[in-house]
């Protein structure tokens, strides 16, 4: 056992946390100014651009949630196998990982690409929105399998514990995607600027360079995972036991992908300012989500090798330690945006005073409820990281289907408060889906869950925890 790993089985809590945790956060702030820095030079365009972007997203993340159950799936059990020290399975799981998440990558990104007209006109966006979103659509398509091999690339090598590469590779890119961003937009010289497609094409340019640097990393084996050509032959019994693992993870992620373009719809309907001051306080809400994340991340990891490790008590302990770092440190950064939300909206968007105003008053309905948040992703992690996918998906579908959606519907279509009752529905979930989350996290019936077993006895533990937890 490295040291790493002496400190992730039986060391400090804390200093486990943070270890993992501060490289990760830097990931993210760094994969976050993809979107920033689209967002920044978008907003230069006009709110019918920004509008363009943001009516997009939701759809492209729900064409990548449908596949990353795989990609969950791998990195879960590569965590496990390293916490009980089987090096032999953690390669195993990430070359069979990398076959399926390629395919189904390119199966999905096709799928996208051709049905890219059909989600535009379902959603019913004007027409100074609808061009510009679907040459956003079909440039992120193209590069869906670029964002899937390199998210699984992050993922796996976060499930063994090793950050320093990945965050390497994408200060590299960001960098790059700094300087092609205003290049492709609004070109230079000769050179002509293909405006929202623009900021698409930089995104994907850097995001393949990424993910080839992910495959030769792996190929060359120096840093925790070491893959071979031979290791890509389909293994189906892995597949197998992949596809009842990830299968809730892939419905949970589409829950919370589907919600978001549902509620795209209802934001619609209100018209383009609204369409961008949601925009526009949606890329704050991911941006002060980041240490969240960053955290959730981490206690994934944690848990993840402490349960194949054989000691779900102190996986208990990592998430009880983060649920209360999470909630003390997203309150507080909620208290930061309440002061400073009309700043933080001009950045985006400097010459619209009234997508400023409505968008503050997005920030502020909600983000004193972000303490909420870091409840409910800390607990999540700790789902999935045992093997409890079903947990983590039932909750995201309470979140969506019974909480958020009814809330902003019945809010802003059956109130006085107009848009700002899709506003009230951020803080009222975030609440209620921590409190949810808490609850049943204490109970204790995920720490039953044990994954690392020989390899005919994983399918059959994965399928008796599906049915188990559906029962209670």
């Amino acid at each position: 056992m490295n040291q790493t790993n002496a400190l992730f089985l039986n060391g400090s809590i804390s200093k486990a946390l943070l270890k993992l945790a501060v490289p990760i956060i830097l990931i993210n702030i760094l994969q976050s100014a993809y979107q920033l820095t689209d967002a920044f030079w978008v907003g230069r365009l006009g709110a019918a651009q920004v509008a363009a972007v943001s009516v997009s997203m939701p759809v492209t993340f729900l064409v990548i949630a449908i596949g990353s159950g795989l990609a969950m799936a791998g990195a879960i059990l590569s965590a496990q196998y390293m916490g009980a020290g089987q090096q032999d399975k953690v390669n195993h799981v990430a070359a069979q990982t990398v076959l399926m998440v390629t395919v189904t990558a390119i199966v999905l990104g096709i799928l996208g690409y051709l049905l890219s007209p059909y989600f535009l006109h379902l959603l019913g966006v004007e027409d100074a929105v609808y061009n510009d979103a679907l040459k956003f659509m079909h440039v992120s398509f193209v590069g869906v399998v670029f964002v899937f091999i390199y998210a699984m690339f992050q993922a796996l090598m976060r499930g063994i514990g090793q950050t320093k590469v990945p965050l390497i590779i994408v200060t590299v890119t960001v960098l790059l995607n700094f300087l092609l961003d205003p290049l492709f937009i609004f070109g230079y010289g000769s050179f002509e600027g293909l405006g929202v497609m623009g900021a698409a094409l930089a995104t994907l340019v850097t995001q393949s360079l990424a993910a080839i640097a992910g495959i030769v990393i792996f190929l060359r084996g120096r840093h925790g995972i070491k893959l071979k050509l031979s290791s890509f032959a389909p293994d189906y019994s892995y597949i197998k036991q992949a596809f009842f693992l990830g299968a809730p993870g892939s419905v949970e992620l589409s829950a919370r992908a589907f919600g978001l373009i549902i509620m795209s719809f209802l934001v619609a309907s209100f018209g383009t300012q609204t369409i961008a001051s949601y925009g526009v306080g949606s890329n704050i809400l991911q941006m002060v989500m980041i240490p969240a994340m960053g955290l959730s991340m981490a206690v994934s990891t944690l848990v993840g090798q402490n349960m194949g490790a054989g000691n779900p008590q102190r996986a208990e302990q990592i998430t009880k330690l983060a649920v209360l770092w999470g909630l003390c440190g997203l309150s507080l950064i909620g208290v930061l945006a309440y002061l400073f939300a009309p700043y933080l909206v001009a950045f985006f968007i400097p010459d619209d005073q009234a997508v400023i105003n409505k968008g503050a008053q997005f920030i502020r309905i909600m983000c004193l409820t972000w303490g909420g948040i870091g409840v409910q992703l800390c607990v999540v992690a700790a789902f999935r990281a045992s093997g409890n996918m079903l947990n983590a998906m039932l909750l995201a579908l309470f979140s969506q289907c019974v909480v958020q959606f009814p809330a902003a519907y019945i809010l802003s279509k059956h109130t006085a408060l107009g848009d700002q009752g899709i506003w009230y529905s951020f803080a009222v979930t975030n609440v209620l889906v921590a409190a949810v989350s808490y609850l049943w996290f204490v109970r204790g019936s995920w720490q039953q869950t044990k994954l690392t077993k020989d390899d005919k006895d994983i399918a059959k533990v994965s399928q008796e925890a599906f049915i188990e937890e559906g029962s209670h």
